[in-house]
């Protein structure tokens, strides 16, 4: 690693509430930008925090030619939102947040899988018009689950189906040690009971479930997504779940956020509807910090850095 400046100018793309860096105190020019002022500042500065996660202004800003940040870090699972032409040719680093959304997100499905198999939406329904309905449940030990998508948040999701006695396959990019590849999806689809969608999103998981796939699936199956929103085709989810071709479904994520009011998602049958928040812990802010401050001093210290992007898929490569 070359010669660091002196001191550093570390630019943050801001999101409310602001990180803490207070480990950074003294060793850094921080520096703020939003949306408007993030072109004008980034050429001068050394590191980019990108604190503002659902911007996708770094995408617009990033300078050509002449100086840029030699480091970016999204405090994010994905990096989509980032990622021009210009940056991916750069000899930027680029790191992720990988690490911080594992376990809370994989609980997350588990809660919406027991939710549905257990009928949790209707049994608060029912409460509410003070109805007493007897009605029978589904036992989610001994199902089966599809999990695509088989990074940390993936591998995690599997797991922890697995703990309830879920029979779970987990498609990724390649095929590997308890991994199946892309051509195995389409028949571990039309087995499962369960299917999430945790994958980044690539050109190559672009609308990946469609109406074919999701023809595919048991008529008593459900679809979870806490990957991204532009992994399905929202108009045929739409005619799925109206169509009953799937007994459910649950959406954390959107191609669009936040939700318009006006969204038909709202009220379809079988949908459970959360705001992007199936990785959000409470003190999950500080993690990112914190995850930040230990990277930058191992960049300060020129050591390699964890989490690094591969810029040309669009995601950290697993081992």
């Amino acid at each position: 690693m070359s010669e660091l400046p002196s001191p550093v100018t570390l630019l943050v793309l801001d999101a409310e509430p602001l990180p803490r860096l207070g480990g950074l105190s003294g060793r850094v020019r921080v520096e703020h930008a939003d949306e408007a002022t993030l072109a004008e500042r980034l050429p001068r500065a050394d590191v980019l925090l990108v604190w503002d996660f659902t911007s996708h202004a770094v995408r617009h800003a990033w300078p050509g030619e002449g100086h840029r940040p030699r480091w970016v870090h999204t405090a994010s699972a994905g990096v989509d939102h980032l990622m021009s032409p210009e940056l991916a040719a750069s000899d930027t680093v680029v790191t992720n947040a990988r690490g911080v959304f594992d376990r809370p997100i994989a609980e997350y499905v588990a809660a919406l899988v027991l939710a549905m198999a257990k009928d949790l939406p209707r049994t608060w329904e029912l409460q509410r018009a003070r109805e007493w309905r007897h009605r029978e449940t589904q036992r989610v030990a001994g199902t089966r689950a599809c999990v695509v998508g088989s990074g940390p948040i993936g591998r995690a999701i599997a797991g922890t189906l697995e703990a309830l006695g879920i029979t779970t396959a987990l498609v990724g990019r390649t095929a590997r040690g308890g991994v199946h590849g892309p051509e195995q999806l389409d028949r571990l689809l039309t087995r499962a009971d369960w299917v999430v969608s945790a994958a980044p999103l690539t050109a190559e998981t672009a609308g990946m479930f469609d109406a074919r796939r999701l023809g595919m699936m048991q008529p008593s199956a459900r679809f979870i997504n806490v990957g991204r929103g532009q992994l399905v085709v929202e108009d045929a989810l739409v005619e799925a779940l109206e169509k009953r071709w799937i007994a459910g479904a649950a959406l954390d994520v959107f191609p669009h956020e936040p939700l318009g009011p006006d969204s038909a998602l709202w009220d379809l049958p079988g949908l459970i509807v959360s705001p992007h928040m199936s990785g959000d812990t409470i003190g999950w802010r500080d993690e990112l910090g914190a995850q930040f401050v230990e990277l930058y001093e191992r960049w300060e210290a020129g050591e390699p850095l964890p989490n690094v992007v591969d810029k040309k898929r669009g995601y950290v490569p697993g081992h």
